[in-house]
């Protein structure tokens, strides 16, 4: 099977040790993950959010690191 690349919007809210995930959005493209990102860190409850993608092949489940492609606000600085 091909390798498949998919973009991802994913929201940060407070937790009690820092950022901490909310749930992830699935996009079309890589400009629309920016775009959901942006939107989302602007939303309530949520204090940041990062658009990243990852490739890989679905069959196997092997992906290659997540490619981050831009952070809003509050993010961890581990990613």
């Amino acid at each position: 099977m091909a390798d498949v690349t998919y973009f991802v919007a994913l929201p940060f809210g407070a937790g009690d040790d820092g950022p901490e995930p909310r749930e992830a959005i699935e996009c079309t493209s890589a400009n629309a993950a920016i775009r959901s990102a942006e939107r989302m860190a602007r939303t309530e409850g949520h204090i940041g959010a990062v658009a990243f993608s990852r490739t890989g092949d679905p069959g196997s489940g092997e992906f290659s690191d997540a490619v981050v492609l831009r952070s809003f606000g509050e993010v961890p600085s581990d990613l």
